[in-house]
């Protein structure tokens, strides 16, 4: 899919996800529902690291570009160290590490373990990041229009604003996980559900997507999962910008409410 569907499609998932809990009696505190939707939208375009003219390739300038050049070079490797007889020879590493759900644990992981030992800043950094994201994302018009400079400077405000509204007592900076010393640990969560609904998103396309890497089925280890062939659909098509998209809108803003208890 294109980034504004996997974008919405991730905010819609934390959304989700929120509704589910407030109906098992655990309800998001606001600012953790308000954020992890944030987050989520951002990270559903992360897995595109590999790809050199994705949304996320522009997000951050030359460096998202570089970064870029590095993880498809990476995922490609990869790809020719571990494929299987089945597996066809590829030229590039779109669609191959980054869009595995081994990946989207990992990165999940890795901000967790981030956002606790780095501290404030640590948390301002994965804030700034994914809400730039989900700017490019959301709001592509206006991020295509606008100097990257304004996007940026929009992502800074944006994280300093969340990250004080976290931090107030009872708003959820020990959400989930309330020991001492883990503070914030929660921030993995929509970044690895964000991931994960980006490789649903792509496994509903005509390519599919290889989730379950590195383990094998039938002479695959790079299996691109999905429905069957009459049922996929090509990237910016109208199934994706006429129906999907409304879809993820709808769904979001009535797990929302769910997720508020305002019904």
């Amino acid at each position: 899919m294109m980034g504004p569907a996997h974008s919405l499609s991730g905010a819609a998932a934390w959304l989700c996800l929120g509704a589910a809990v407030a109906a098992a009696g655990h309800p998001m505190p606001w600012p953790v529902l308000a954020v992890g939707a944030m987050i989520c939208a951002g990270a559903a375009l992360a897995p595109d690291l590999d790809h050199k003219s994705a949304t996320i390739s522009r997000a951050f300038g030359p460096l998202s570009r570089a970064l870029c050049g590095i993880i498809d070079a990476l995922s490609h490797s990869v790809y020719k160290a571990t494929r299987m007889k089945g597996d066809p020879r590829r030229n590039g590493g779109h669609r191959t590490l980054t869009h595995t759900a081994l990946w989207a644990l990992l990165i999940g992981a890795g901000a967790s373990a981030l956002a606790m030992v780095g501290g404030r800043w640590a948390v301002l950094a994965i804030l700034f990041v994914h809400v730039v994201l989900a700017v490019e994302g959301l709001l592509w018009r206006m991020a295509r229009t606008s100097s990257d400079v304004l996007v940026w400077l929009l992502g800074a405000a944006g994280a300093w604003i969340l990250a004080g509204i976290l931090n107030q007592p009872g708003n959820g900076s020990d959400w989930l996980f309330g020991d001492p010393g883990q503070e914030y640990m929660w921030l993995g969560l929509p970044i690895v559900l964000g991931a994960l609904v980006h490789d649903l998103g792509d496994a509903l396309t005509v390519s599919g997507c290889p989730i379950l890497w590195p383990i094998p089925i039938g002479r695959k280890r790079w299996y691109p999962l999905g429905p069957p062939k009459g049922m996929r659909f090509r990237a910016g098509s109208r199934v994706e910008l006429k129906v999907l998209m409304p879809a993820f809108m709808v769904l979001g803003g009535v797990a929302g409410l769910g997720a508020l208890e305002l019904f």
